[in-house]
């Protein structure tokens, strides 16, 4: 069956990089939409980026843009969410999440109904202190 495994999470001082990886197995990534999500305590689930693995089309929300990167490794059936400059807002715990890409006109829509995504790993604490 499909499963995510969310690894790299960790504190890191403000102005600091972490890279978190989602590691895939049950499906191949390159025939899934792949997102990262995240979600601080008392807060509601925040999307942060997608990747359509055919194309490497990337989107990302507005509050990381220019400072997150998603990407892929088909070799390694893994996707990477390179974060710098990390503030303090950026504390959360990220969900790596997939869908067949056949069921999404866009993968870009998998960040704003995450209620219709299938697969969600248990994520990873990112904590970014002062």
């Amino acid at each position: 069956q499909v499963q995510l495994v969310e690894s790299g999470g960790g504190s890191v001082q403000s102005g600091g990089s972490l890279r978190l990886s989602c590691a895939g197995s049950g499906f191949t990534i390159s025939q899934y939409c792949m997102a990262w999500f995240r979600q601080a305590p008392g807060e509601e689930r925040e999307a942060v980026a997608s990747i359509d693995t055919t194309t490497g089309t990337a989107t990302y929300a507005d509050s990381v843009k220019g400072r997150v990167v998603i990407s892929q490794d088909n070799a390694k059936n893994t996707v990477y969410l390179q974060m710098n400059s990390l503030i303090p807002e950026d504390t959360a715990m990220y969900y790596c999440a997939a869908d067949f890409r056949g069921w999404w006109d866009y993968c870009s829509g998998l960040l704003t109904r995450p209620d219709k995504t299938n697969y969600w790993g248990q994520g990873t604490q990112v904590t970014v202190f002062n």
